[in-house]
Formats: C-alpha cells, sequence, structure tokens
C-alpha cells in the first residue's frame, strides 16, 4: 500500500478511536496493519462512499491513474471501488485487486458466470447454473478461490448479480421461472439459482477464502415483476450471505422517465429489511443518464436534483444503508444515442456529486480492525 493510502487509513482509525474508546485504546488501533490480517469494520455511523469509474467493456480494465483521476474529479477517495470477473475470462483479476486494495479501498468485485461476448437478453450460455451445479467448472472454481485465499486481504464479492432481471443468463426466468415444486414448495427457476449460489459459496470456501465477504445482490424490482421473482425467493439464507445488495438506476435511456429516489428505494429497502434484521444494505449500483431537456418527460428529475436526493436520503431516511457505489459509465445505444450516467456527465451533476458526498457522513476511508488467524 502507498504512504498516502496508509496515512489515510490511520487518520480513519485515529478518529474513530477517539471517539470510542478514548486516548489509551487510540494507540493500538491506529497500530493496524492494512497488509496484516485485518477486516473491514461496518460503520456504525456513516456510510462508506464508491464507485465503479467505467473500467471498460468487460468492467475489469483497473487502473490506479483512472482512479486517481475520478477521485481528484469528485474531491473524495473512495472507501470501495467495483469492477467485473466474468467467468469467460477464465481468470481470477489479482492485479486488479491489488492496485485497489493498495490504494487504500476495498474490491468489490462482481464475479459473473457469462461467457464471451457477454450480450443481455439472451438464454443460459455454457456456465448455466445446471453445468455448475454439474460439477462442469469445480475446477474453474477451485482455481479462482485459491487464487482470492493468496490475494489475502478482504474483497466483498457478488456471485450472479441481479437475477430477478432476464437481461442476465442466470435469471430465475431461464430455469422454470414460476414452475411450482409442490414438494419442495418453492419456484423452479429461484430455486436453481439458489443451489448454484449455495454451490459456489461452499465450494471457494472450503478452499479457505475466509478473506470474502459475500453479497447478495439484487435489482430494485423485479422484471418480471411476479411474485415467483421476488428477491425472498432467490434469497440463499444468512450463512451465505454478509451483504444484502441492491442496484438503483433512474432514466438509463432517452425515451424512459426518471423517478424519484424514495420511488426507486423505499419498497425494496424494506424488502431486503426483512430478509434478515442485521445484515448491512449496500446501494452496490446508483446511477442516472443526462439527456437533452427537449426529450425528457415533463415529470422527469433533472440529474443534478436526483443525485442530490440519492446522496441525502440513502443516509439520512435509510438507517441500514452503510454503503453507496456510483456506476460511473457511459455508452453508445443501436439508434446512436448515448447514454451518460457518468457523473461529469454536465458541470451541474458533477456539482452536485462532489458536494453530495462532501458530507461528514459519507466515508471516503475505511475503517479497519485488526483479526487472528
Amino acid at each position: 500500500m502507498c504512504i498516502g493510502a496508509v496515512f489515510r487509513a490511520v487518520i480513519a482509525l485515529l478518529g474513530l478511536s477517539w471517539l470510542l474508546v478514548g486516548c489509551r485504546e487510540q494507540v493500538a488501533v491506529a497500530q493496524v496493519d492494512p497488509n496484516g490480517p485485518v477486516e473491514v469494520v461496518v460503520p456504525k455511523h456513516g456510510a462508506y462512499t464508491g464507485a465503479f469509474m467505467d473500467f471498460g467493456d468487460a468492467e475489469d480494465d483497473v487502473t490506479l491513474e483512472t482512479i486517481e483521476d475520478f477521485e481528484e474529479m469528485v474531491g473524495k477517495h473512495q472507501a470501495i471501488i467495483a469492477s467485473s470477473s466474468y467467468w469467460g475470462e477464465q481468470n481470477f483479476p489479482v492485479d486488479n485487486l491489488n492496485i485497489i486494495w493498495r490504494h487504500g479501498s476495498l474490491p468489490l468485485v462482481f464475479w459473473s458466470p457469462w461467457d464471451k461476448p457477454y450480450e443481455e437478453d439472451h438464454g443460459p450460455d455454457k456456465f448455466s447454473l445446471t453445468e455448475i451445479l454439474a460439477g462442469e467448472w469445480d475446477a474453474y472454481i477451485d482455481k479462482w478461490a485459491d487464487a482470492a485465499r493468496e490475494f489475502g486481504h478482504p474483497m466483498i464479492v457478488v456471485f450472479g448479480v441481479e437475477m430477478n432481471g432476464t437481461w442476465f443468463p442466470w435469471s430465475g426466468a431461464y430455469y422454470g421461472g414460476a414452475q411450482w415444486d409442490p414438494e419442495a414448495k418453492n419456484w423452479k427457476g429461484p430455486e436453481t439459482f439458489r443451489k448454484a449460489y449455495r454451490y459456489v459459496v461452499d465450494r471457494v470456501r472450503a478452499r479457505g477464502a475466509s478473506n470474502i465477504k459475500w453479497m447478495f445482490h439484487t435489482n430494485n424490482y423485479p422484471y418480471p415483476y411476479e411474485p415467483w421473482n421476488c428477491a425472498a425467493a432467490y434469497y440463499p439464507g444468512p450463512d451465505y450471505v454478509d451483504w444484502l445488495g441492491l442496484s438503483v438506476y433512474g432514466q438509463q435511456y432517452k425515451d424512459e422517465p426518471n423517478p424519484d429516489v424514495p420511488s426507486l428505494v423505499s419498497w425494496p429497502y424494506e424488502e431486503m429489511c426483512r430478509l434478515d434484521p442485521h445484515k448491512p444494505i449496500m446501494i452496490a449500483e446508483w446511477a442516472t443518464g443526462e439527456f437533452p431537456l427537449a426529450t425528457a418527460k415533463p415529470s422527469a428529475m433533472h440529474k443534478p436534483e436526483w443525485i442530490k436526493q440519492g446522496l441525502e436520503l440513502f443516509r439520512a431516511r435509510y438507517p441500514r444503508i452503510k454503503a453507496a457505489v456510483y456506476w460511473h459509465e457511459r455508452w453508445q445505444n443501436a439508434d446512436g444515442s448515448y447514454s451518460n450516467l457518468r457523473v461529469n456527465s454536465s458541470v451541474e451533476s458533477l456539482q452536485a456529486y462532489r458536494e453530495g458526498v462532501a458530507h461528514p457522513d459519507w466515508l471516503g476511508d475505511l475503517i479497519l480492525r485488526s483479526i487472528r488467524k
């Protein structure tokens, strides 16, 4: 870890210990070595801020320059940095994770059983859940788990993000959907995902990768919007989950509305709280696009206002939200238009983001605690 990152981590720890345990313990807490056996503490007050920083089409082109440019732009160090590890790459992204951890940030990895060319709205490919459960990819899972164990530092991993939406091939819609099993008393599609999730986590844990915290990460609203596709039907159980995650997107395309944040978060937040009364919740992806005002619907919120509202309400209205990761990305659509979700899509949007994350409740530095091996 670079000197600057160590300094930030130590300062965060000093401040926390001064407030909570007094001067005598302060010295002991400050001696936490981020390169030793540590864990990341879920903050009791405030929430971590983080981002995905447009790391390319495969979401894995992580560079220190990109991270530092983003942080300079928004005026805050990012406690969490997200990137992807697609099964189609058949590797463990150790270089990416080393960059992130040495920078003083917690890696959030979307580990997606997806094959190239990574096109959405297609059914299962060779990494199907049934193939995983049949043991076809055990060697890859073991190799990935061994590399994660050797990496050794804290990381959060999501297996099969947004499984309640049909855009990804691990959606329950492709595995029987609403077919009801009267003996098992569950829906076939979500149950297949639950089994695969548990299978993968059990196998990774068996390889000794205890540095991983697992996140169950759904889209805020299911698609299709049916009872069988709700979060509870997919939930693998408390023994397999450390964090609960939500994706919260506003307007992504020019012909869509841009609803306010409460309408996108309140009901899904309550649903997540019902899954488990104690686990922290992360807004693991959140963003909205910026489009010409002439094409905006009359009821649509403008992006600067939407960002401002999100950064205020995530920390003030929803107490179990302990992190929020902005999805800083821009892409071209088939019709030639662009969807620009980046925080700097306009001067006004960037200013709203900078002012929002400047609030002291948004924590840009990790709180670390030593653990015994």
